[in-house]
């Protein structure tokens, strides 16, 4: 069974905004603070937004384009990526954190922005 789920990718212009869905279990929101992370083709892996005790952060290129939030209720965090452009091009995953250590992983999300 998966552990965390995404969805909401796709195919945006410029300019455009989505929504991006990270699904997880009761128990992994009750012990882990989740991430959201991106890999671009033929880049490593990059942070997008994080959780720093009560803080969310964001990398500088997406601060003020995107925000994260949660629905504990749904045990679903989102990501909600505005004014999109073609650097935002990526696999976005969500993953699980404690103590600095990426336990899982989401199978990824594929975000195309392109006209």
């Amino acid at each position: 069974q998966a552990q965390l789920v995404e969805s909401g990718g796709g195919l945006v212009q410029p300019g455009g905004s989505l929504r991006l869905s990270c699904v997880g279990t009761r128990s992994i929101f009750r012990i882990y603070a989740i991430d959201w992370y991106r890999q671009a083709p033929g880049k490593e892996r990059e942070v997008v937004a994080w959780i720093s005790g009560s803080a969310t952060n964001y990398a500088d290129s997406v601060k003020g384009r995107f925000t994260m939030s949660t629905d504990i209720a749904k045990n679903t965090v989102y990501l909600q990526m505005n004014n999109l452009n073609p650097e935002d091009t990526a696999v976005y995953y969500c993953a699980a954190k404690q103590y600095g250590r990426i336990d899982y992983w989401g199978q990824g999300t594929q975000v195309i922005v392109s006209s």
